[in-house]
């Protein structure tokens, strides 16, 4: 187990819990919210993923409250780094200012503290590096300071919060990881790190945390007309490769949804899948999808179709 410390096989994606139209396309209120939040304890799911980032403190801020009066020992908590939420525009996608530096990191971790109400983080991840030329600020100021905070318990482990393949290979060999979430890399559309990233996070003892398992939407919806991938409306070969995965879901009687959470679990270097989940019924549904039967003959036709590659591990029936 690469983490050091038990974490479910389903975490919870607060970052539509914050309430970010602009990205996901719709709302949720606070008592949406909440509820899902509750709903999802009491079904084990017992990771929650936020981020200052996530409507500018919202998502914590809701995650906080929804979890005043739980024993600390019935959850776990992620959180991130990168990003410090202006306190006038709570809610506000994009307000606020992005930086990794030494000082900006205890500022961020002192206001997540505050916003959940804890008094120390089990996972924090360095969020979103990509976004901008800040890998030495990262590497010189970000992790050493976070290294200190896991030194003083603070902190319980290490990460980072990625949306591109590359960048785990080289955070993979270059930063002091315990685990690394991986958002819409590795889905029924995309498997790049087969390759490199995966065989090396292995290597290292570094566990996978993989998200955006619906690639934004599409792996969810379907191809409908209006589906999004990666947070926009699907492009043609997108939309062209999915149809033909639906075809062969509906020949063997198999949930697109169930396919997409099942396939990204089954590699081995994947500890977790993170899924946002905004209803008590979401939670439910989820849950059932990431249990239900599929037939290896389905697994055997993606590969034979090329829809999948070939050496990508698939689930074992009865494990």
């Amino acid at each position: 187990m690469p983490l050091a410390f038990p974490t479910p096989r389903l975490g919870l994606g607060c970052a539509p819990l914050g309430s970010m139209e602009r990205t996901f396309g719709y709302g949720v209120s606070e008592a949406d919210a909440i509820a899902t939040i509750h709903h999802a304890l009491e079904r084990g799911i017992t990771l929650l993923d936020t981020a200052p980032f996530y409507a500018n403190g919202q998502s914590e801020l809701r995650v906080g409250r929804a979890l005043r009066g739980i024993p600390r020992n019935r959850f776990l908590i992620s959180t991130k780094v990168g990003w410090l939420p202006d306190p006038n525009c709570i809610g506000q996608q994009g307000a606020g200012e992005r930086s990794y530096t030494r000082d900006a990191v205890l500022r961020s971790i002192e206001g997540s503290l505050k916003r959940l109400g804890m008094d120390y983080l089990d996972i924090v991840h360095v969020h979103d590096p990509e976004a901008g030329d800040y890998r030495r600020q990262i590497m010189d100021e970000a992790y050493p300071v976070l290294l200190d905070l896991k030194a003083q318990g603070v902190i319980h482990a290490i990460g980072a919060g990625l949306n591109q393949t590359d960048f785990l290979v080289d955070f993979a060999r270059h930063a002091p990881l315990d685990c690394a979430i991986l958002a819409g890399r590795y889905t029924l559309l995309e498997q790049a790190p087969l390759q490199e990233a995966f065989p090396l996070a292995m290597a290292k003892g570094i566990g996978i945390l993989a998200a955006g398992v619906f690639n934004g939407g599409i792996l969810a919806t379907g191809a409908r007309p209006g589906a999004r991938y990666q947070y926009a409306p699907a492009p043609e070969p997108i939309l062209r490769l999915t149809r033909m995965i639906e075809r062969v879901c509906v020949k063997h009687g198999v949930s697109l949804r169930a396919a997409a959470m099942q396939f990204a679990a089954a590699h081995p270097a994947v500890q977790m899948l993170i899924v946002g989940m905004v209803k008590p019924s979401e939670v439910d549904e989820n849950l059932a999808d990431f249990s239900a039967p599929i037939p290896p003959a389905f697994w055997a036709e993606l590969k034979a179709r090329e829809l999948i590659e070939p050496d990508a591990p698939t689930p074992v029936v009865g494990r």
